[in-house]
């Protein structure tokens, strides 16, 4: 059985309708002096750009930040969506209002309690930012209807509203102090004030971000199940230390200098699962993403990206990226293996399964092709992108293409990304989204340029969750017919952490609340 088979199951966001738990106990404040302060070191692997969690999608935002602000509403361990700052909520029928009522007892880390006057600044500040991923139309806003009530107002039906607002992988709606959204600039917010079990003291550049807990925590007297209900910071100090190099982050988990390693290499999953003071933990990572130029050069033509994709060996690719299959899934779907109880249609699997060559070598023999270069850029900033990178220029040649492979840091590759000039096509690892149309590529502007369709729209205004799950057979059917990105697989990935740490968990991110560690 491979790994990540074991990791995890359930259903993606589903209820529509939540109400609030029984709250006859009143909620107790969180942490209590116990003297030696406890610390938990976190060897990460990449340092953000900003911490403002609306603005920016990349996950080394999430990760950090998640511990510090809270959203709305949140997921279950079965990916059914659940209230955290809210009380409870309900959509309307006809899927244009979401009414939500608030928490009254939740209080900022500046003492402040969350009213529904921080909720409207800071989810209509989340609704115009990176974050709400452009699905929601300019007119969508948070109205307050009472000093804990709050309505979101769609111009149309939104399925993927909910699901959005739950989801805190990348760009979450975090909910901050009024008068810090007010101050905010471009970039984002100056200060990281939230409501979560801990709160932000420092950020040292190229060195660390330390949480510390927060005394004052109010929580949830719901039990803990997934992302929802109760959270307990029961390590004092928390540091995420920013160390780039992937064998200083093995070694230092080992002899005792950090207490996670994040992001180990897959080649090094063995030693690692050999030592007896480490433990791993295997999460989902992303999709291994072909992404086309779809401006410029040789793949502008839909008949050319469909006959690679017929052509291409997925799993060797899928193995040079990622050593073996304990690390990868064959998915056709546009959705994560993890995500696949709703998310799951067979419509262009047989695209997907040709592995024909003679399908692109009869496409060059009816274009005349003479040799023409077509590149490809990628970066060994992240080795996994490389190696497939490496498999699929070495799978393209032997079909008579001239191809070049243009390797770049990860900063440079995506600047060039950009430049319609540059490049036939890129390689990258996506993470996983809340609903398919979330996807990164789903994005005129994003470096590929897909032009939309009818079918995204069809899912995306549908009144119900359930509803846009009937219309992602359409879409998976318009993906592999136009083939914007072709997608190779999923890849799950693992990091290691001493046995001294006990509760760790990794839902669409690190979960570091609940955890206990021996000093």
């Amino acid at each position: 059985m491979r790994i990540h088979k074991k990791l995890i199951a359930g259903t993606l966001l589903s209820a529509l309708v939540v109400t609030a738990c029984d709250s006859s106990e009143e909620p107790t404040a969180q942490g209590t002096d116990t003297g030696e302060r406890t610390e938990l070191r976190v060897a990460y692997s990449a340092q953000p750009p900003i911490l403002d969690p609306h603005e920016q999608l990349a996950i080394a935002v999430s990760d950090v930040m998640r511990h510090v602000m809270e959203p709305l509403v949140t997921i279950d361990s079965e990916y059914n969506v659940q209230p955290m700052l809210a009380e409870s909520f309900e959509q309307s029928e006809d899927g244009t209002e979401i009414q939500f009522v608030l928490r009254e007892d939740v209080v900022f880390h500046n003492g402040k309690p969350m009213t529904a006057e921080d909720v409207e600044a800071s989810m209509n500040k989340w609704l115009g930012a990176a974050g709400s991923r452009n699905q929601f139309h300019e007119d969508a806003h948070v109205e307050i209807d009472g000093d804990y009530e709050v309505t979101l107002h769609l111009q149309e039906p939104l399925a993927t509203a909910l699901p959005l607002m739950a989801f805190t992988s990348t760009g979450f709606p975090g909910i901050m102090p009024k008068e810090i959204v007010e101050e905010a600039s471009e970039q984002g917010v100056n200060d990281y004030i939230g409501t979560g079990p801990y709160q932000f003291e420092e950020w040292v550049t190229d060195q660390h971000i330390h949480l510390s807990k927060y005394e004052d925590y109010v929580n949830s007297d719901v039990p803990t199940d997934g992302l929802a209900g109760e959270k307990s910071s029961n390590v004092d100090d928390i540091y995420f230390e920013f160390v780039l190099d992937p064998t200083t982050r093995i070694s230092g988990v080992q002899t005792g200098q950090y207490d996670i390693a994040h992001s180990v290499p897959f080649d090094s999953a063995e030693q690692m699962e050999a030592d007896p003071n480490l433990e791993n933990l295997y999460y989902p990572g992303g999709f291994l993403n072909v992404h086309f130029n779809k401006r410029e050069g040789f793949f502008v033509d839909q008949e050319a990206r469909q006959s690679l994709v017929k052509s291409m060996n997925n799993e060797a690719i899928l193995t040079g990226a990622y050593s073996n299959d304990n690390f990868y899934d064959l998915n056709h779907n546009i959705m994560m293996y993890h995500q696949l109880s709703n998310w799951d249609s067979d419509e262009g699997l047989d695209v997907y399964e040709q592995q024909d060559p003679s399908v692109m070598e009869g496409y060059l023999d009816a274009i005349d092709y003479a040799g023409e270069p077509i590149t490809i850029i990628t970066t060994r900033d992240y080795e996994d992108q490389y190696n497939g990178a490496v498999v699929l220029q070495e799978q393209m040649q032997q079909l008579g293409m001239n191809v070049e492979l243009e390797v770049y840091d990860w900063p440079t590759l995506l600047e060039v990304n950009q430049d319609e000039s540059a490049y036939d096509i890129y390689v990258m690892g996506n993470v996983s989204v809340p609903e398919p149309s979330s996807n990164y590529y789903f994005d005129p502007n994003y470096p590929g340029w897909t032009t939309l369709p009818d079918e995204l729209f069809e899912l995306r205004n549908a009144a119900s969750v359930e509803d846009g799950i009937d219309a992602y057979d359409d879409l998976l059917a318009w993906y592999w017919e136009e083939v914007p990105v072709y997608k190779v697989g999923d890849y799950t990935r693992f990091l290691s952490y001493s046995t001294d740490v006990e509760g760790l968990d990794y839902l669409e991110g690190f979960v570091l609340w609940n955890i206990q560690k021996e000093n």
